[in-house]
């Protein structure tokens, strides 16, 4: 239940407390008042009945730039045997052939955003597993929800292949197809990146189409703790050798944190010259990276943020999977994203800006409109008991208030029950 109701109609929140880096004060945080009117945040105003918020703190309504929508919530039918990256690879695997249909991926995607909608997301970009047949199946139903959640969650697609299954000597093919579909759809053009002996040639490749098209791209990059995959690198290379100048976002990047000196810096360089965003996912990569039966892991997994936001490079943080055999938890929860970011990442007592990557960096990366707490934008808020950061990150914020359009929502969540038929 929430903390407190509130009373409906257009009213004025006092004594709330924000973190400076988004109301463009300085410091870290703030003391204000916010009036709501018409489902927007409107200039300060005494003739509207006050409320009293005793310090809580207050956001906009967050953005969650890197899901798998498609993947969530198979863990009961498909859990991971061990654990371990290549058991989940395996298990999904297995799992998508033996059951995605499109039934199945419907139910499972709206009761994912049934839940992002509670905890008080408002835009999300999810990738769509896309080998073989799969996009043609995954991409409709994708279209669908898109359409009946429009005004409630904003929502984008990247499709998802491997970086092995683009022919850098054929200008058509299976690649070509699927990236008309993402056209189609509004999409993003998207793929896993990896080692491979004509990696820089398949780059070219992507990018090319990519172009063509006026698609943004989207990878998954180095997910892994080998020194030597440096896919980022190459990535980085390709944008600045083609001049390519749509947005880029690159994901995961885990192997940079294991790196030499030298190396990581070079392609941080790179990154910042290249003007790439990119997107750590800090639980999952927690959940698997470093992890070997019987020892304990000697890193957290997560790439190198900080050395990343010193260079300017754009950074932001996202919930991943949920349930699935790559991360077994999660529900889609930006709080508890930001939460968890926060201690892995150690991005207390570095500076006041990191609120950012939660909220308006994610929004600039994929071109969703900016979160913001300044009149003219919508009355969507997230508004916590919490008086500080002490507060907000020492419980889950369970009792949440949570307004859309300057208006309190029914948080309740679906039960995970509903889901029993698919799990059979």
């Amino acid at each position: 239940m929430d903390f407190r109701v509130l009373p409906s109609g257009d009213l004025t929140l006092t004594n709330l407390t924000a973190p400076a880096c988004l109301t463009g004060a300085a410091g870290d945080l703030q003391s204000l008042s916010l009036t709501l009117r018409g489902g927007r945040i409107a200039p300060p105003s005494t003739d509207l009945p006050q409320v009293d918020m005793g310090g809580a703190m207050v956001f906009p309504a967050f953005v969650d730039m890197h899901t798998h929508l498609d993947k969530g919530h198979i863990w009961p039918r498909a859990a991971n045997p061990d654990g371990s990256f290549d058991g989940a690879l395996a298990t999904v695997e297995a799992d998508r052939i033996a059951n995605w249909s499109g039934p199945d991926i419907r139910a499972r995607m709206d009761f994912a955003l049934r839940c992002a909608w509670a905890h008080g997301t408002r835009a999300i970009r999810t990738h769509l597993d896309s080998l073989g047949p799969q996009a043609a199946i995954s991409f409709p139903e994708f279209t669908r929800l898109r359409d009946e959640w429009a005004g409630r969650i904003e929502l984008q697609a990247a499709c998802l292949t491997l970086i092995d299954q683009i022919d850098p000597d054929s200008g058509g093919g299976e690649f070509a197809a699927l990236a008309d579909l993402v056209v189609e759809s509004r999409g993003v053009l998207g793929c896993v990146t990896f080692p491979d002996p004509r990696l820089k040639d398949r780059l070219r490749a992507f990018f090319a189409h990519a172009a063509q098209r006026g698609l943004h791209a989207d990878f998954h990059s180095d997910e892994t703790g080998d020194p030597d995959s440096a896919t980022l690198r190459a990535i980085a290379e390709t944008v600045l050798e083609t001049g390519f100048d749509a947005p880029v976002t690159v994901g995961h990047c885990c192997s940079l944190a294991v790196q030499p000196d030298a190396e990581w810096l070079h392609t941080l360089d790179l990154l910042a010259r290249a003007g790439i965003n990119v997107v750590s996912l800090p639980m999952c990569n927690l959940y698997l990276q470093d992890r070997h039966a019987g020892r304990t892991p000697r890193w957290r997994g997560v790439t190198l943020v900080h050395e990343m936001a010193a260079r300017g490079i754009n950074v932001s943080f996202a919930s991943d999977k949920t349930r699935v055999p790559f991360y077994a938890y999660g529900d889609l929860d930006m709080l508890e994203v930001m939460r968890e970011a926060t201690r892995i990442a150690h991005l207390d007592h570095s500076g006041n800006d990191w609120p950012g990557a939660f909220l308006t960096n994610p929004a600039r990366a994929c071109g969703f409109d900016a979160p913001s707490l300044s009149p003219g934008a919508p009355a969507d808020l997230v508004i916590c008991r919490a008086r500080h950061w002490s507060e907000l990150f020492a419980r889950p914020q369970s009792d949440r208030i949570v307004l859309r359009g300057g208006r309190q929502i029914d948080r309740t969540l679906p039960d995970y029950s509903e889901l029993d038929h698919l799990m059979r």
